[in-house]
């Protein structure tokens, strides 16, 4: 396994969240993209304007770890605070994101699938209620 990180999910203040923590730990952003940035989803509605400018994704390398986080959209729902914590999991391999994802997911919330940004990814919920995100890069970032 490549790397294990903390996964934060908001109700909108994922970028002030993030300027604080910046503003602790130091350091930069490596990326911090918006919803607004996305291509359309084939099949899905037009996010609404006032989802454009929430954040997708952000990270904020601490140490040898990396925080990230996003924001929930109007599509997504309100995120209910205790339960907007994710293992994120960045792994060698799609074999090994299979195995993973097979072992552990009781209730899916992303099937493992090929992304716009390049990776191969999943998320779910293993019998004991954590929330769980699977990433193989097809393209070392």
């Amino acid at each position: 396994m490549a790397q294990v990180n903390a996964y934060l999910v908001f109700n909108g203040d994922c970028e002030a969240a993030f300027l604080v923590y910046k503003s602790v730990f130091g350091g930069e952003f490596p990326y911090m993209g918006r919803f607004g940035d996305m291509p359309p989803a084939e099949g899905q509605p037009e996010l609404p304007e006032e989802d454009k400018n929430r954040i997708m994704h952000v990270s904020l390398p601490i140490g040898n770890t990396i925080l990230m986080g996003s924001d929930s959209n109007s599509q997504a729902g309100v995120v209910k605070m205790g339960e907007n914590v994710s293992i994120s999991i960045n792994v060698d391999s799609r074999e090994e994101a299979d195995s993973i994802f097979k072992g552990l997911a009781d209730v899916v919330k992303m099937p493992m699938t090929d992304t716009f940004w390049g990776a191969y990814f999943g998320m779910f919920v293993d019998k004991f209620g954590i929330h769980w995100m699977i990433n193989f890069d097809e393209v070392k970032q």
